[in-house]
């Protein structure tokens, strides 16, 4: 395989496993007690958390429920869904856990009228 894209992916799986370590910490959960949540090992959650494995789309998920996070939020950063409009703004909403889903889609409806707004404000100017 060639070295550029090898990696590339190794990149890809340290950069998730670091923004899983992040938000396990931020959240003020150890490393065994996410393991626990997300039904993974914890030599497996480790090894995720430093870039040694890329997990699948169904551990993501799992890890997410235990993160009390959106998995679309990791979909992105691990590079399986593209980010969405609006940005990290967008995503913190999404991810916000004080949030109820109708409040969120309140809140993602006001931001893209305003962008939409702006956008033809300054397509007239």
């Amino acid at each position: 395989m060639d070295k550029p894209i090898d990696k590339a992916v190794a990149d890809l799986g340290r950069n998730i496993g670091e923004y899983i370590r992040e938000q396990r910490n931020s959240a003020k959960i150890s490393l065994r007690e996410l393991a626990k949540q997300a039904g993974v090992s914890n030599p497996y959650l480790s090894q995720i958390e430093r870039g040694l494995r890329k997990p699948s789309a169904e551990i993501l998920q799992q890890i997410a429920k235990g993160l009390r996070i959106s998995a679309e939020a990791l979909y992105v950063e691990a590079g399986i869904l593209q980010q969405r409009e609006g940005g990290a703004l967008a995503d913190a909403i999404v991810a916000a856990t004080e949030l109820t889903e109708r409040q969120k889609q309140v809140l993602l409806d006001v931001y893209h009228s305003f962008r939409r707004e702006n956008s033809a404000k300054n397509q007239e100017d």
